[in-house]
């Protein structure tokens, strides 16, 4: 009784410029779905929701890295619930929805793949449990792969040994190689879907190409063995690549210099990787095994009810907990669910956090993804019998890896 409509467009050629994948996936909900309206003032399906955004990622994480690293043509993948059955979650059907509108056409693509939740009930392991059962689990995992390999793995569970981690991807493989089978069988019924369409977005020049390599190599290797902070390492790397560039003229440097910074990223990539396995010394100067420097402190904010401000490295979260009554709690309004959310977590990433200038556009998709990840990490830590609204807010006032672990820590 669940069904999900999933449609996927592609443009025929890369905008000049782009060197990435401009992929968009879309999820939303339908209220008519379960037979029910939206609990909004305009009682109509509005921006989307967490959870909905939560689905995009889950999905977006699968498809992006099947496509052509080479394919940079816009890609728009669209997903709706249009019925809504509760004895199937939809968010497990979003991926095999989308890779089965891809797998039908002639978009360049290396899948066909598909993503299931499992979930463990009384030491049982289940395929796409209902919302119910999974309610009862003390292991919730969703699993993207193709047939060959596993692509991604998120969920959570009551502290597990390794061995049972792997018995549970392996038991999500098996069911994800069926689904892929059957998008195969479907795609050669649908003759559209080979061969796949011919497609030219990158082109390249060879002699630029070595040219880079050999001449910014070995200066790279010394910049990114010499320990600095971020900023000055970054100016450092760009000073290099100004050198190699002043051999040309202003005629010459509107052919080389796109390549030229193409090839000179792979250099610094290819460079800091050596000095990692040579070296054993990573781009700060510490060993592999070394961690970062950390101080923290609590207390930090004499107006919240509760605050700590964490600082592993370049990466800095100030942290806020509020405790409010029943009537604070969040309300939770999807085709799904309805109830009043007592824990919750709120993550910010303003762009000066790594040092750019950009538009706010309200919370970004990263921010909701991050901010449940941190969520679901503290949850379990607090008591069942608890009588506040509890609203943490995370604000990422330095990035340098890792800001969403830092807002555990400083939650915590």
């Amino acid at each position: 009784g669940t069904m999900l409509l999933a449609t996927v467009v592609a443009s025929k050629d890369a905008k000049p410029g782009v060197d990435f994948l401009p992929l968009t996936v879309d999820y939303r909900e339908k209220f008519y779905s379960a037979g029910k309206i939206p609990g909004n003032f305009f009682r109509r399906e509005a921006r989307p929701s967490d959870e909905e955004i939560l689905t995009m990622r889950l999905v977006d994480r699968v498809l992006r890295p099947l496509f052509p690293s080479d394919f940079h043509a816009e890609v728009q993948v669209m997903i709706s619930l249009i019925s809504y059955d509760k004895e199937c979650m939809p968010e497990s059907l979003a991926g095999l929805a989308a890779s089965a509108a891809i797998a039908i056409t002639d978009i360049p693509f290396n899948g066909p793949m598909s993503e299931v939740t499992v979930a463990r009930i009384d030491g049982k392991l289940l395929v796409n449990p209902s919302m119910e059962n999974l309610a009862k689990a003390d292991l919730n995992i969703m699993v993207g792969a193709t047939k060959d390999s596993i692509v991604m793995v998120e969920g959570e569970m009551d502290e597990i040994s390794e061995q049972e981690m792997i018995e549970a991807i392996k038991f999500a493989h098996e069911e994800i190689k069926v689904q892929v089978a059957a998008q195969e069988r479907l795609a050669e019924r649908v003759g559209k879907s080979l061969p796949k369409r011919e497609y030219s977005h990158e082109d390249h020049n060879e002699e630029i190409r070595e040219k880079v390599w050999a001449e910014t190599f070995d200066k790279v290797y010394e910049v990114a063995k010499t320990p600095s902070a971020k900023e000055e390492r970054h100016d450092n790397f760009q000073a290099v690549l100004e050198e190699f560039l002043s051999q040309y003229s202003e005629e010459e440097l509107e052919t080389v210099t796109p390549y030229a910074k193409i090839y000179f990223h792979d250099v610094e990539k290819e460079a800091m990787r050596q000095m990692i396995l040579n070296e054993k010394i990573r781009l700060d100067g510490r060993t592999p095994e070394t961690i970062r420097p950390i101080w923290s402190e609590v207390d930090y904010l004499p107006g919240a009810h509760g605050s700590a401000i964490f600082t592993r490295g370049e990466t800095q979260s100030l942290t806020a907990v509020t405790l409010g009554s029943v009537k604070d709690a969040n309300m939770v309004d999807t085709v799904a669910i309805n109830y009043d959310q007592k824990f919750f977590l709120h993550y910010n990433f303003p762009p000066f956090s790594t040092g750019e200038a950009r538009p706010l556009r309200g919370t970004s998709r990263r921010e909701v993804g991050h901010g449940n990840l941190a969520q679901r990490a503290l949850a379990k830590m607090i008591p069942t019998e608890n009588p506040y609204t509890i609203r943490i807010v995370s604000d990422i006032l330095e990035s340098n890896g890792s800001s969403s672990m830092a807002t555990v820590c400083a939650g915590t």
